[in-house]
Protein backbone atom coordinates (compact mmCIF):
# COMPACT_ATOMS: atom_id res chain seq x y z
CA UNK A 1 0.00 0.00 0.00
CA UNK A 2 1.52 3.33 -1.07
CA UNK A 3 -0.85 5.47 1.03
CA UNK A 4 -2.78 5.47 4.29
CA UNK A 5 -5.93 7.27 3.08
CA UNK A 6 -9.06 6.40 5.09
CA UNK A 7 -12.58 7.77 4.63
CA UNK A 8 -13.13 8.82 8.30
CA UNK A 9 -9.87 10.78 8.42
CA UNK A 10 -10.53 12.43 5.05
CA UNK A 11 -14.06 13.44 6.07
CA UNK A 12 -12.80 14.86 9.37
CA UNK A 13 -10.06 16.85 7.62
CA UNK A 14 -12.51 18.18 5.03
CA UNK A 15 -14.90 19.35 7.74
CA UNK A 16 -12.09 20.95 9.74
CA UNK A 17 -10.59 22.90 6.83
CA UNK A 18 -13.81 23.88 5.03
CA UNK A 19 -14.20 27.50 3.95
CA UNK A 20 -17.04 29.62 2.61
CA UNK A 21 -16.95 31.58 -0.65
CA UNK A 22 -17.35 34.89 1.18
CA UNK A 23 -14.20 34.03 3.15
CA UNK A 24 -12.25 33.89 -0.10
CA UNK A 25 -13.84 36.75 -2.04
CA UNK A 26 -16.59 38.92 -0.63
CA UNK A 27 -19.36 40.25 -2.83
CA UNK A 28 -18.17 43.33 -4.68
CA UNK A 29 -14.49 42.62 -4.01
CA UNK A 30 -12.12 43.92 -6.68
CA UNK A 31 -9.02 42.32 -8.13
CA UNK A 32 -5.87 44.46 -8.20
CA UNK A 33 -4.94 44.75 -11.87
CA UNK A 34 -1.80 46.72 -11.05
CA UNK A 35 -0.31 43.38 -9.96
CA UNK A 36 0.07 39.98 -11.61
CA UNK A 37 -2.78 37.59 -10.88
CA UNK A 38 -1.05 34.41 -12.07
CA UNK A 39 2.35 33.30 -10.77
CA UNK A 40 5.05 33.56 -13.44
CA UNK A 41 5.78 29.82 -13.09
CA UNK A 42 2.37 29.22 -14.70
CA UNK A 43 1.91 32.36 -16.83
CA UNK A 44 5.39 32.17 -18.41
CA UNK A 45 5.15 35.63 -19.96
CA UNK A 46 8.61 36.94 -18.97
CA UNK A 47 10.38 35.52 -22.03
CA UNK A 48 8.05 37.34 -24.47
CA UNK A 49 10.54 40.19 -24.83
CA UNK A 50 8.75 41.71 -27.84
CA UNK A 51 5.96 42.75 -25.45
CA UNK A 52 6.37 45.69 -23.11
CA UNK A 53 6.24 45.04 -19.37
CA UNK A 54 2.70 46.45 -19.32
CA UNK A 55 1.65 44.18 -22.18
CA UNK A 56 3.12 41.15 -20.41
CA UNK A 57 1.13 42.10 -17.32
CA UNK A 58 -2.00 42.30 -19.46
CA UNK A 59 -1.31 38.83 -20.83
CA UNK A 60 -0.83 37.61 -17.26
CA UNK A 61 -4.31 38.91 -16.46
CA UNK A 62 -5.78 37.20 -19.54
CA UNK A 63 -4.13 33.97 -18.43
CA UNK A 64 -5.80 34.39 -15.03
CA UNK A 65 -9.21 34.71 -16.67
CA UNK A 66 -8.45 31.58 -18.68
CA UNK A 67 -7.48 29.79 -15.43
CA UNK A 68 -10.80 30.68 -13.81
CA UNK A 69 -12.70 29.39 -16.83
CA UNK A 70 -10.63 26.23 -17.29
CA UNK A 71 -11.07 25.13 -13.70
CA UNK A 72 -14.73 26.09 -13.79
CA UNK A 73 -15.04 23.91 -16.89
CA UNK A 74 -13.25 20.97 -15.24
CA UNK A 75 -15.38 21.19 -12.10
CA UNK A 76 -18.45 20.87 -14.33
CA UNK A 77 -17.58 17.27 -15.21
CA UNK A 78 -16.04 16.33 -11.85
CA UNK A 79 -19.34 16.99 -10.06
CA UNK A 80 -21.55 14.62 -12.12
CA UNK A 81 -18.79 12.00 -12.15
CA UNK A 82 -18.63 11.92 -8.35
CA UNK A 83 -22.42 11.85 -8.07
CA UNK A 84 -22.64 8.96 -10.54
CA UNK A 85 -20.05 7.08 -8.49
CA UNK A 86 -21.85 7.52 -5.16
CA UNK A 87 -25.47 7.30 -6.41
CA UNK A 88 -25.84 3.49 -6.03
CA UNK A 89 -24.90 3.80 -2.34
CA UNK A 90 -27.16 6.73 -1.42
CA UNK A 91 -29.54 4.47 0.59
CA UNK A 92 -26.58 3.97 2.97
CA UNK A 93 -26.31 7.69 3.74
CA UNK A 94 -25.05 6.97 7.25
CA UNK A 95 -21.96 5.24 5.82
CA UNK A 96 -18.84 7.39 6.28
CA UNK A 97 -17.71 6.63 2.71
CA UNK A 98 -20.99 7.96 1.32
CA UNK A 99 -20.78 11.03 3.54
CA UNK A 100 -17.23 11.76 2.42
CA UNK A 101 -18.14 11.44 -1.27
CA UNK A 102 -21.25 13.61 -0.86
CA UNK A 103 -19.11 16.27 0.80
CA UNK A 104 -16.66 15.92 -2.11
CA UNK A 105 -19.54 16.65 -4.53
CA UNK A 106 -20.82 19.57 -2.44
CA UNK A 107 -17.38 21.15 -2.38
CA UNK A 108 -17.00 20.78 -6.15
CA UNK A 109 -20.33 22.59 -6.57
CA UNK A 110 -18.98 25.31 -4.27
CA UNK A 111 -15.83 25.58 -6.38
CA UNK A 112 -17.93 26.21 -9.49
CA UNK A 113 -19.59 29.12 -7.69
CA UNK A 114 -16.21 30.36 -6.44
CA UNK A 115 -14.66 30.47 -9.90
CA UNK A 116 -17.78 32.15 -11.27
CA UNK A 117 -17.57 34.87 -8.63
CA UNK A 118 -13.92 35.48 -9.44
CA UNK A 119 -14.80 35.57 -13.12
CA UNK A 120 -17.43 38.24 -12.42
CA UNK A 121 -14.84 40.27 -10.50
CA UNK A 122 -12.40 39.90 -13.38
CA UNK A 123 -14.96 41.01 -15.97
CA UNK A 124 -15.89 44.05 -13.87
CA UNK A 125 -12.28 45.19 -13.62
CA UNK A 126 -10.65 44.13 -16.88
CA UNK A 127 -13.34 45.35 -19.29
CA UNK A 128 -11.89 43.65 -22.39
CA UNK A 129 -13.75 40.59 -23.65
CA UNK A 130 -11.82 37.34 -23.18
CA UNK A 131 -13.17 34.27 -24.97
CA UNK A 132 -12.81 30.72 -23.65
CA UNK A 133 -13.22 27.21 -24.99
CA UNK A 134 -16.42 25.30 -24.31
CA UNK A 135 -19.25 25.20 -23.65
CA UNK A 136 -18.67 23.21 -20.43
CA UNK A 137 -21.51 20.75 -21.03
CA UNK A 138 -20.07 19.81 -24.44
CA UNK A 139 -16.62 19.25 -22.92
CA UNK A 140 -18.15 17.24 -20.09
CA UNK A 141 -20.00 15.03 -22.58
CA UNK A 142 -16.76 14.11 -24.34
CA UNK A 143 -14.80 13.52 -21.14
CA UNK A 144 -17.53 11.52 -19.39
CA UNK A 145 -17.93 9.36 -22.49
CA UNK A 146 -14.67 7.60 -21.55
CA UNK A 147 -14.32 4.59 -19.27
CA UNK A 148 -14.85 5.58 -15.58
CA UNK A 149 -11.28 4.64 -14.59
CA UNK A 150 -9.92 6.85 -17.39
CA UNK A 151 -12.02 9.77 -16.15
CA UNK A 152 -11.02 9.16 -12.53
CA UNK A 153 -7.34 9.21 -13.49
CA UNK A 154 -7.75 12.53 -15.29
CA UNK A 155 -9.61 14.01 -12.32
CA UNK A 156 -6.90 12.79 -9.95
CA UNK A 157 -4.26 14.46 -12.12
CA UNK A 158 -6.20 17.74 -12.00
CA UNK A 159 -6.59 17.55 -8.23
CA UNK A 160 -2.91 16.96 -7.55
CA UNK A 161 -1.83 19.64 -10.02
CA UNK A 162 -3.98 22.21 -8.17
CA UNK A 163 -1.79 21.43 -5.16
CA UNK A 164 1.40 22.11 -7.11
CA UNK A 165 -0.07 25.33 -8.51
CA UNK A 166 -0.21 26.76 -5.00
CA UNK A 167 2.61 24.98 -3.19
CA UNK A 168 5.21 25.18 -5.96
CA UNK A 169 4.15 28.39 -7.70
CA UNK A 170 2.39 30.70 -5.22
CA UNK A 171 3.34 29.94 -1.62
CA UNK A 172 6.12 32.30 -0.61
CA UNK A 173 5.77 34.37 -3.80
CA UNK A 174 5.54 38.14 -3.34
CA UNK A 175 3.71 40.70 -5.46
CA UNK A 176 0.66 38.75 -6.63
CA UNK A 177 -2.85 40.08 -6.19
CA UNK A 178 -3.74 38.73 -2.72
CA UNK A 179 -7.30 37.75 -3.70
CA UNK A 180 -6.14 35.57 -6.57
CA UNK A 181 -3.34 34.05 -4.50
CA UNK A 182 -5.89 33.19 -1.81
CA UNK A 183 -8.12 31.56 -4.44
CA UNK A 184 -5.30 29.18 -5.35
CA UNK A 185 -4.60 28.48 -1.67
CA UNK A 186 -8.21 27.72 -0.75
CA UNK A 187 -8.78 25.63 -3.87
CA UNK A 188 -5.73 23.55 -2.97
CA UNK A 189 -6.88 23.05 0.64
CA UNK A 190 -10.03 21.22 -0.43
CA UNK A 191 -8.62 19.52 -3.52
CA UNK A 192 -5.94 17.94 -1.29
CA UNK A 193 -8.74 15.94 0.37
CA UNK A 194 -10.50 15.29 -2.94
CA UNK A 195 -7.31 13.76 -4.35
CA UNK A 196 -7.27 11.26 -1.48
CA UNK A 197 -10.91 10.34 -2.11
CA UNK A 198 -10.27 9.99 -5.82
CA UNK A 199 -7.32 7.70 -5.10
CA UNK A 200 -9.69 5.42 -3.18
CA UNK A 201 -12.22 5.64 -6.03
CA UNK A 202 -9.54 4.60 -8.52
CA UNK A 203 -8.61 1.61 -6.38
CA UNK A 204 -12.27 0.54 -6.24
CA UNK A 205 -12.74 0.98 -9.99
CA UNK A 206 -9.54 -0.94 -10.81
CA UNK A 207 -10.25 -3.80 -8.41
CA UNK A 208 -10.39 -7.03 -10.39
CA UNK A 209 -9.38 -5.43 -13.68
CA UNK A 210 -7.01 -7.30 -15.97
CA UNK A 211 -3.79 -5.75 -17.24
CA UNK A 212 -5.46 -5.32 -20.62
CA UNK A 213 -8.40 -3.44 -19.09
CA UNK A 214 -6.09 -1.14 -17.14
CA UNK A 215 -4.13 -0.50 -20.33
CA UNK A 216 -7.40 0.45 -22.04
CA UNK A 217 -8.26 2.85 -19.21
CA UNK A 218 -4.86 4.53 -19.41
CA UNK A 219 -5.27 4.89 -23.17
CA UNK A 220 -8.65 6.49 -22.47
CA UNK A 221 -6.97 8.84 -19.99
CA UNK A 222 -4.47 9.82 -22.68
CA UNK A 223 -7.38 10.39 -25.03
CA UNK A 224 -8.78 12.93 -22.58
CA UNK A 225 -5.34 14.55 -22.30
CA UNK A 226 -5.15 14.86 -26.10
CA UNK A 227 -8.67 16.26 -26.28
CA UNK A 228 -7.85 18.91 -23.68
CA UNK A 229 -4.57 19.71 -25.41
CA UNK A 230 -6.45 20.45 -28.63
CA UNK A 231 -8.63 22.81 -26.63
CA UNK A 232 -5.52 24.58 -25.33
CA UNK A 233 -4.45 25.35 -28.91
CA UNK A 234 -7.75 27.16 -29.44
CA UNK A 235 -7.47 28.87 -26.06
CA UNK A 236 -4.11 30.35 -27.01
CA UNK A 237 -5.77 31.85 -30.10
CA UNK A 238 -8.48 33.37 -27.89
CA UNK A 239 -5.84 34.75 -25.50
CA UNK A 240 -3.89 36.33 -28.36
CA UNK A 241 -7.03 37.99 -29.72
CA UNK A 242 -7.91 39.33 -26.26
CA UNK A 243 -4.36 40.63 -25.78
CA UNK A 244 -4.44 42.55 -29.07
CA UNK A 245 -7.82 44.05 -28.18
CA UNK A 246 -6.60 45.05 -24.72
CA UNK A 247 -3.31 46.66 -25.83
CA UNK A 248 -4.80 48.26 -28.92
CA UNK A 249 -2.32 46.93 -31.46
CA UNK A 250 -1.84 43.93 -33.72
CA UNK A 251 1.35 41.96 -33.23
CA UNK A 252 3.53 41.15 -36.22
CA UNK A 253 3.28 37.74 -37.87
CA UNK A 254 6.51 36.44 -36.31
CA UNK A 255 5.53 37.80 -32.90
CA UNK A 256 2.15 36.10 -33.09
CA UNK A 257 3.73 32.81 -34.11
CA UNK A 258 6.26 32.97 -31.27
CA UNK A 259 3.60 33.86 -28.72
CA UNK A 260 1.31 31.06 -29.82
CA UNK A 261 4.06 28.43 -29.67
CA UNK A 262 5.42 29.63 -26.32
CA UNK A 263 2.05 30.11 -24.70
CA UNK A 264 0.70 26.76 -25.89
CA UNK A 265 3.55 25.16 -23.95
CA UNK A 266 2.77 27.37 -20.96
CA UNK A 267 -0.87 26.23 -20.99
CA UNK A 268 0.23 22.64 -21.45
CA UNK A 269 2.36 22.91 -18.30
CA UNK A 270 -0.40 24.60 -16.32
CA UNK A 271 -3.20 22.14 -17.11
CA UNK A 272 -1.48 18.89 -18.08
CA UNK A 273 2.26 18.67 -17.44
CA UNK A 274 2.18 19.83 -13.83
CA UNK A 275 -0.24 16.99 -13.11
CA UNK A 276 1.42 14.29 -15.21
CA UNK A 277 4.72 14.68 -13.32
CA UNK A 278 3.18 15.12 -9.85
CA UNK A 279 4.71 12.53 -7.54
CA UNK A 280 1.37 11.54 -5.95
CA UNK A 281 -0.33 11.04 -9.30
CA UNK A 282 2.63 8.95 -10.41
CA UNK A 283 2.38 6.83 -7.25
CA UNK A 284 -1.23 5.96 -7.99
CA UNK A 285 -0.48 5.14 -11.62
CA UNK A 286 2.55 3.08 -10.62
CA UNK A 287 0.45 1.08 -8.17
CA UNK A 288 -1.99 0.27 -10.99
CA UNK A 289 0.72 -0.69 -13.45
CA UNK A 290 4.47 0.05 -13.44
CA UNK A 291 4.44 -0.39 -17.20
CA UNK A 292 1.73 2.23 -17.67
CA UNK A 293 3.66 4.63 -15.40
CA UNK A 294 6.71 4.22 -17.64
CA UNK A 295 4.47 4.96 -20.63
CA UNK A 296 3.19 8.20 -19.06
CA UNK A 297 6.68 9.21 -17.93
CA UNK A 298 7.86 8.92 -21.53
CA UNK A 299 5.02 11.16 -22.75
CA UNK A 300 5.02 13.77 -19.96
CA UNK A 301 8.05 15.89 -21.04
CA UNK A 302 6.24 17.21 -24.13
CA UNK A 303 3.70 18.85 -21.79
CA UNK A 304 6.32 20.49 -19.59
Amino acid sequence: MFHDFQYPAILAASTRTAWQIDDVIGRGAALDFSKPLMPEALARTAELDFLTSRERLTLNHIRAHEYLCMFGLVEEFILPFVMDHVRPDLPNADDVRVQALLQFAAEEAKHIQLFNRFRDAFTAGFRTTCEVIGPPDAVAKVVLGHQPLAVALFILMVEWMSQSHYVDSVRGTQGLDPLFANLLRCHWIEEAQHAKLDTLMIEALADGMSDEEIHGAVNGFLGIVSFMDMGLVQQVEFNLAALQRAIGRTLGQQERAKLKMQQHQALRWTYLGSGLVHREFRKTLGALSPGELRHIDAIAPKFC
